[in-house]
C-alpha cells in the first residue's frame, strides 16, 4: 500500500481534499493509512461510503477499526442535501472544532444520475463554504477514476481546495473561490416534458397543490407513503412561496423514468446557498421548509435567476 504523506494542517482550518484513485487496492492504499495515522493521534475518523468499502476496510483496518465510525453513503447520501448536515453532526459531537477531526466522504458514484450528480457537485463546493476555516478536520472525498467520466474528474478539482494524486498532496489550482461558492446556484434546469400542465396557486390554493400532486403520484404508481412523503414536501414548499415568494407560484407534475417530478416556481429569490442543509433551531419558524423537503425527496434542485426561484423535488418509485 501507498503511505499517506502527513501534511501539517494551520489551526482551526478545514482542508477538504480530493482523493484520485483506481480501484479498491488504490482506495485501500490511501485510505487505510489516513485512517490509522488518526486514529494514532486520538483524532475521531467517520467513514462515509458505500457498504463494499466499508466491508474492505474493515477487514484491512483489523483491530483498529473498532475506534472508527462508519455509515453507509446509500443512506446518509440518499439525498446529496442531507450529507452536509451529517458531517455538522460529527463536528459538533466531536468538540464543534475544538478538536483535530478525520472523515472520508464518497458522495459520487457512476450509479448516481445525471441530476444527482450536479447536486453532488455542489454539495462539495458547498462544504468549503460550510464549514470555511472554523473547524478543524480533515476530509478526505474519494473519487474513482477507473469508472467516473473525466469531466466528473475535473470538477473535483473545481470543488476541492486540495488534492491527493500519485501519493502526493498538492493544492488545486483550479479550486472556485469563496464569493463562486457563495452565489446561489444560477445553473438551469431541464425543461419540463412538452404538454405539462401547470397549475397557478396562491394562499387559497393549497390544498388543491397537494391534491394535484397526491394524484400525480398515484397516476405513477407511487405506494401511499411515498404519495405522502411528496405531497408534505410540495405543500411545504408552495407555502414558502405565498410567504417568501411573492404569494404565488406555479406548479407542475411529470414522470420521469423511475422519478416522479415536482417543480414549483415562484418570484421570490433565495440568497442562502446552503437553504435547507441546516438543521432547524427549536422554535424558530423559518427554515423548516426546505429541511423537511431533503429529508422526505431524494433529491431536491434550487435554481435561483432575476427571474425567481424554481424548487424541483424528485422522488423515486421503488
Amino acid at each position: 500500500m501507498t503511505d499517506l504523506i502527513h501534511e501539517p494542517r494551520s489551526p482551526s482550518a478545514f482542508r477538504h481534499e480530493a482523493l484520485f484513485y483506481a480501484g479498491e487496492d488504490e482506495f485501500l492504499g490511501a485510505t487505510v493509512p489516513f485512517i490509522t495515522e488518526g486514529v494514532a493521534r486520538d483524532e475521531p475518523v467517520l467513514v462515509v461510503v458505500d457498504a463494499p468499502k466499508i466491508d474492505a476496510l474493515h477487514d484491512a483496518l483489523g483491530g483498529a477499526a473498532h475506534q472508527v465510525q462508519f455509515a453507509d453513503m446509500s443512506a446518509v447520501g440518499r439525498n446529496p442535501a442531507c450529507i452536509i448536515p451529517a458531517w455538522r453532526d460529527f463536528v459538533s459531537a466531536n468538540g464543534n472544532g475544538s478538536r483535530p477531526l478525520r472523515g472520508i466522504g464518497e458522495p459520487i458514484n457512476a450509479d448516481r444520475s445525471e441530476a444527482a450528480l450536479v447536486e453532488c457537485h455542489w454539495h462539495e463546493s458547498l462544504l468549503n463554504l460550510a464549514f470555511g476555516n472554523d473547524s478543524e478536520w480533515w476530509l478526505l472525498c474519494p473519487y474513482d477514476t477507473a469508472c467516473l467520466a473525466p469531466s466528473v474528474v475535473d470538477e473535483a478539482r473545481r470543488t476541492h481546495h486540495f488534492l491527493f494524486e500519485d501519493g502526493h498532496h498538492q493544492p488545486s489550482t483550479w479550486a472556485a473561490d469563496h464569493d463562486t461558492i457563495a452565489a446561489p446556484l444560477a445553473d438551469p434546469l431541464s425543461d419540463p416534458p412538452p404538454g405539462t400542465a401547470s397549475f397557478t396557486f396562491d394562499a387559497t390554493g393549497l390544498a388543491e397543490v397537494r391534491t394535484c400532486v397526491r394524484r400525480s403520484g398515484a397516476e405513477a404508481g407511487l405506494d401511499a407513503t411515498r404519495i405522502a412523503d411528496l405531497a408534505l414536501a410540495a405543500n411545504e414548499v408552495a407555502t414558502n412561496s405565498i410567504r417568501h415568494g411573492g404569494g404565488s407560484g406555479v406548479l407542475r407534475t411529470w414522470v420521469g423514468g423511475r422519478t416522479v417530478i415536482c417543480d414549483i416556481r415562484d418570484a421570490g429569490r433565495i440568497e442562502d446557498p446552503l437553504v435547507g442543509r441546516c438543521r432547524p433551531i427549536a422554535h424558530e419558524p423559518n427554515g423548516r421548509g426546505l429541511w423537511l423537503a431533503n429529508q422526505l425527496c431524494e433529491l431536491v434542485q434550487i435554481r435561483v435567476s432575476a427571474g425567481g426561484t424554481v424548487v424541483r423535488l424528485h422522488v423515486e418509485r421503488f
